[in-house]
């Protein structure tokens, strides 16, 4: 757990290199990245300039060439695949540009698939968060499938399987 007014997430000087047989592509050179608990952030820039990758090293989807990185004031740089698998599944919640929802789940099922993944996590417990998380009823509102939805919609989905 991080002590008050510590990073969440402190990154000095990450770089992400991907080697072919031919191409060597820097896809990141020398990031530095400090976001405290409770801030927004947001990144743009041009197609190609390493948005995604460094989303993809913040998620712990990839790792990095060089530089170090600290969520929760640990180092992540060496975590094996387990622990990156428990980290994401319990501290880091992603939301996707397309949402992927899954057309033949409901709005309800949606939200709740991600807490399926926890271990130790009752089912009356989960579908409490489900229900409280859309602030909506399961009768009202769970025969919809997410296919159906309609972007604003699909949109509160993917923000809510996220929070779980």
């Amino acid at each position: 757990m991080i002590e008050a007014g510590q990073p969440l997430i402190q990154i000095e000087d990450l770089t992400k290199v991907f080697y072919t047989d031919e191409i060597e592509t820097h896809a990141l050179s020398g990031v530095h990245l400090s976001i405290r608990k409770g801030e927004y952030v947001a990144m743009s820039g041009p197609s190609g300039c390493g948005k995604s990758t460094l989303l993809s090293i913040i998620g712990l989807l990839d790792t990095p060439t060089a530089g170090k990185y600290h969520l929760n004031g640990q180092p992540v740089e060496n975590l094996d695949f387990g622990a990156r698998s428990r980290i994401r599944n319990q501290e880091i919640g992603f939301i996707f540009q397309s949402f992927n929802l899954i057309g033949d789940l409901t709005v309800y099922e949606n939200v709740e698939l991600p807490l399926t993944y926890r271990q130790k996590m009752p089912s009356a417990d989960r579908k409490k968060r489900v229900v409280e998380s859309l602030a909506l009823s399961f009768t009202a509102f769970g025969r919809s499938t997410a296919a159906c939805s309609s972007r604003p919609r699909a949109r509160r989905t993917s923000l809510n399987s996220a929070r779980r």
